[in-house]
């Protein structure tokens, strides 16, 4: 992995800046380096050509991506609580 401004290994998580929904796109704009915007885009003309495979993909990516900040997501907590 490379690394990030602060010397860390970069990580790909929801951004709490510019987020819309949850930070999804944001959070894959940010990790590639590209204008959240055209993930958006291209977010979208998946969602419609696949007849909304991607909004599955986006609920997907909200459960397994854990928020900028947090060390787990909402899946690896929603694990742990089952576990005790």
């Amino acid at each position: 992995m490379s690394e990030n401004s602060t010397g860390g290994t970069k990580r790909l998580y929801r951004s709490r800046k510019g987020q819309w929904v949850a930070g999804v796109c944001a959070g894959i704009g940010e990790y590639f380096g590209v204008d959240p915007n055209m993930v958006r885009l291209v977010w979208a003309i998946v969602t419609i050509f696949t007849v909304g495979v991607g909004i599955l993909l986006y609920l997907a990516a909200w459960i397994i991506l854990p928020e900028e900040g947090e060390d787990s997501s909402i899946a690896e907590t929603w694990v742990t609580k089952r576990k005790s």
